[in-house]
């Protein structure tokens, strides 16, 4: 990310203008700077250097109603190769080990293997989720995604409901080839949340965050919300045993 005999506070401050693009981004300069209370003349000389080493890429900001005089602002954004720097090391060896698996028991053993993965998560938090307010159930999901690294946030979708964005996905390479690790993660969310979710987009297949869209709870009946009346987590994600077949 910067050269081996750049001082190391510098490498330090140019590492959390990355990591502040890469969970906030696109973003401008001014922003960067306002949050981080670096100079102008910092801000740039270390988007500079991130530029040149491709960790970061220069977008045009869309403009809003009239466009005023002057340039619009220029907004920067993560790159595939600065994403790569954060947490990516053993991206490789879970896709061997999914791939050997998938090739010695079946795509259903990865399957089982992703939703075994998200059940440390519904365990931790079903417990809280049923003593959060509905409203604050989405931010209290990204707060827990956050801190297992996955850089996550949430806001109000402009179509009704909530949006949850992860910004950071460590498992991201393993996902593009086994999209059950995906499918397992929304079916937790919408578990989770109590209502229905739906993926709009994601790291793995090429897109800039990971999207999904969170119904408001309200729209389903008071049985069909999966916090309520359910004991603890146990298993598969659903609630069929495996002797039904479904």
């Amino acid at each position: 990310m910067s050269s081996s005999n750049e001082p190391g506070h510098e490498r330090g401050t140019r590492a959390r203008v990355a990591r502040l693009i890469l969970e906030h981004g696109p973003v401008t300069a001014a922003a960067l700077g306002e949050r981080l209370g670096l100079t102008p003349a910092a801000v740039r000389r270390h988007l500079d250097a991130l530029l040149a080493d491709g960790m970061i890429e220069p977008r045009a900001m869309r403009p809003r109603g009239q466009r005023g005089r002057g340039r619009p602002a220029k907004l920067f954004a993560i790159t595939d190769a600065g994403r790569s720097a954060f947490e990516h090391a053993y991206d490789d060896l879970a896709n061997s080990a999914l791939r050997f698996l998938a090739d010695h028991m079946g795509e259903e053993a990865v399957t089982e293997f992703a939703r075994s993965q998200v059940m440390s998560l519904l365990q931790r938090l079903e417990p809280v989720m049923a003593t959060v307010p509905e409203d604050q159930r989405v931010h209290v999901l990204a707060q827990a995604l956050s801190a297992e690294g996955y850089a996550a946030s949430a806001s109000k979708a402009k179509s009704g409901g909530d949006q949850l964005c992860q910004h950071h996905c460590p498992v991201a390479h393993a996902a593009a080839e086994f999209p059950q690790l995906c499918e397992a993660e929304t079916e937790a969310f919408a578990r989770l949340l109590g209502t229905p979710v739906q993926r709009l987009a994601t790291i793995a297949h090429g897109d800039g965050v990971c999207t999904t869209h969170v119904s408001p709870v309200r729209i389903q009946d008071a049985h069909q919300n999966p916090l309520r009346g359910r004991g603890p987590v146990s298993g598969r994600l659903d609630t069929e045993s495996k002797e039904t077949g479904r």
